[in-house]
């Protein structure tokens, strides 16, 4: 595909959205000369932020509605991910593609491709943060709220592309053969989006996609663990595997470990570097598994040790994951508001040493909470928010007798509630496990609210 085909295609974006990938892909398309319509079921008052961003071009929106003739005359239907393949609107469409299927077909630079369940988005932001000093023309984007359409102009030939992919993005992308990354990882698994699939098996094919067209020449880096096995029997590239811990001088070859807070690697067994150091800017293993993550894929990327250690050191995390933003007389404040499933949050309560005020609680997205049941009797104070979500968790409080405050209606008074608890030294982390269907636009808006609450004391 060449972008001078596309002039004066008819084109239907399905899925304005909020978060970007609806305006990039509109803008790109209006801007190599198609005819484009934005339709979207959402109210046009919650989109008037997504339009008014692309007043500047000339495109036909229809808002609040889908209408059976913009998906039917349409040359190509861009599909958002949240839309389920399943819909009607789409078996009227003559050609089906999204933002990240049409900037492979136009695209041929080195991909570095990550999914997972959790942590992916502070893997990829973290690899980025290394290369773009060693690489000014590296690019970041897919599901960290970035089209890649945005950057297809300015990339340069030996740009690298960073690409954090969900399950909904390459289940899109199906079996199609788009996607080769030279470096494929799966961070882990977990239960996850399960309102979405009929069976969690499908949810782990659906990630199983990002090393599919992978051959001898390309790396895949996956946990030791018994989908890591299972993935490693099925990729056809060379297999690399992370460790939370030293694993037998037997199994070391190409393998990282974390041992006394820092991260190794090895590819024959004997050599062995330290790629990163015991100083991190985020406290709790989840983070330092991912900064091993990191650091393998930039060192089979070929970035050296030692700059290596230097930028992942200098990291300082991303936004609403564990994200330290302000401290007010002693009590220091974290918004990980992207923790939508319970692993996250025991990740998080695990990673302090200090005594944890946990705001938490939200919509429930058909998953198991058991796992959070030993992380919550080391917090100092739990206080919960409204939703289906919170339901459970107050199953497991009520069984394990586990104090809590709440559940309250309002992020405003949970967050009162956690200040009037805290004492100095102690930390209040913001973090829902759950989602945030209802109360906020999505999981962002989400930690926007809470960090714009806090400002406020």
């Amino acid at each position: 595909m060449k972008i001078e085909t596309l002039k004066g295609q008819k084109v239907t974006i399905m899925g304005l959205g909020l978060h970007g990938g609806g305006i990039a892909s509109a803008r790109f398309f209006a801007k190599a000369g198609a005819e484009v319509t934005v339709t979207d079921l959402g109210a046009p008052e919650i989109l008037q932020s997504s339009v008014d961003k692309l007043s500047d071009l000339n495109i036909r929106f229809v808002l609040g509605e889908h209408r059976e003739i913009d998906f039917s005359s349409a040359d190509m239907v861009i599909k958002n991910p949240a839309v389920p393949a399943g819909s009607p609107f789409l078996k009227l469409a003559r050609r089906i593609e999204t933002d990240i299927s049409i900037f492979l077909q136009l695209s041929e630079n080195r991909i570095i491709a990550v999914t997972g369940s959790k942590g992916k988005s502070t893997t990829v932001s973290a690899v980025y943060h290394v290369m773009k000093k060693i690489y000014p023309g590296t690019k970041l984007g897919g599901n960290i709220t970035v089209s890649p359409l945005t950057f297809l102009h300015s990339l340069e030939k030996n740009d690298p592309v960073i690409l954090e992919l969900s399950s909904w993005q390459l289940a899109d992308l199906g079996e199609r053969d788009l996607l080769k990354p030279q470096i494929a990882v799966i961070t882990n698994i977990m239960h996850d989006h399960q309102n979405r699939y009929d069976r969690f098996e499908d949810y782990v094919y659906d990630k199983k996609l990002i090393y599919r067209n992978q051959d001898h020449s390309d790396i895949s880096i996956f946990a030791d663990d018994s989908f890591g096995r299972e993935f490693q029997k099925e990729s056809k590239g060379q297999i690399y595997t992370f460790h939370s811990s030293e694993p037998h001088r037997d199994n070391c070859i190409k393998r990282g470990w974390i041992k006394d807070k820092k991260g190794y690697f090895s590819e024959d067994g004997i050599k062995i570097e330290e790629l990163i150091s015991d100083n991190l800017s985020v406290p709790g293993e989840h983070f330092r598994i991912n900064m091993l993550i990191a650091a393998m894929i930039l060192k089979k990327f070929g970035i050296e040790t030692g700059q290596i250690r230097k930028g992942l050191s200098s990291f300082s995390g991303v936004n609403h994951r564990m994200e330290r933003f302000t401290e007010k007389n002693g009590v220091t404040f974290y918004n990980d508001s992207a923790a939508t499933i319970p692993e996250a949050t025991a990740a998080a309560i695990r990673s302090f040493i200090t005594p944890v005020i946990l705001i938490t609680g939200g919509t429930d997205k058909e998953l198991q909470f058991q796992c959070l049941k030993e992380p919550l009797t080391m917090a100092k104070s739990i206080i919960l928010l409204e939703g289906s979500g919170t339901d459970k968790i107050l199953l497991i409080l009520q069984e394990s007798c586990i104090p809590w405050k709440g559940p309250y209606s309002t992020l405003s008074e949970a967050l009162e509630e956690s200040v009037q608890s805290a004492e100095r030294g102690d930390s209040i982390i913001f973090s829902p496990g759950c989602t945030s269907f209802g109360m906020f636009l999505n999981e962002f808006d989400r930690g926007d609210r809470f960090k714009e609450l806090v400002f406020r004391l």
